[in-house]
């Protein structure tokens, strides 16, 4: 396969101007760049993988028939770097952006708790433990039914929803409410 004029003209000008935009400072102009670079490799790799034939993995050809599988697969890792460096940018820039956002406070987080002395800090730990057994006490009462704030729910003299009584004894419907009732 002869190289095509107009190929090999727009790889040059890719190269030329990935490289060319990729000198500035900003990183999104990089991120430009190393696109464009990337896409000229690829079109390199093109053009340099020879004459065009059949498919490798079909049986019954020639091997005289067969285009060569290397440039494909060279492609293909080509443009799997080009993906993982432009994640990679794109999280460098996310990042600065973000810092420069803050301004003057950087990338610096506030200690609340550093003026605390170990017996504060431990009563501040007790404390935030006693939430979580509150909130996992919350979560099952809400798995019994008794969270729930619809109008079915009926009230027993004692407060008690009768849809707990329900969840407990595992059976749902009139009869488990009137057993809880009767309770």
């Amino acid at each position: 396969m002869s190289a095509s004029l107009t190929l090999v003209i727009l790889m040059a000008v890719m190269y030329a101007a990935g490289v060319y935009v990729m000198l500035e400072r900003s990183l999104t102009r990089v991120l430009i760049g190393l696109l464009l670079v990337g896409n000229a490799t690829n079109l390199l790799i093109f053009i340099m993988s020879g004459r065009p034939g059949s498919s490798p993995i079909v049986t019954g050809t020639s091997v005289e028939d067969m285009v060569d599988p290397i440039p494909q697969v060279l492609m293909l890792t080509a443009i799997v770097i080009n993906f993982g460096i432009t994640a990679l940018l794109l999280a460098l820039i996310y990042r600065s952006w973000w810092l420069a956002q803050l301004g003057d406070e950087g990338d610096t987080l506030t200690d609340e708790h550093a003026t605390e002395s170990a017996g504060e800090a431990d009563v501040t730990f007790l404390s935030s433990s006693d939430d979580d057994d509150a909130i996992a006490q919350s979560l099952d009462e809400f798995e019994r039914g008794d969270g729930a704030t619809s109008d079915e729910d009926s009230t027993t003299p004692t407060g008690t929803h009768s849809k707990h009584a329900a969840g407990r004894s595992g059976r749902s419907g009139p009869s488990a409410s009137a057993e809880g009732d009767a309770r």
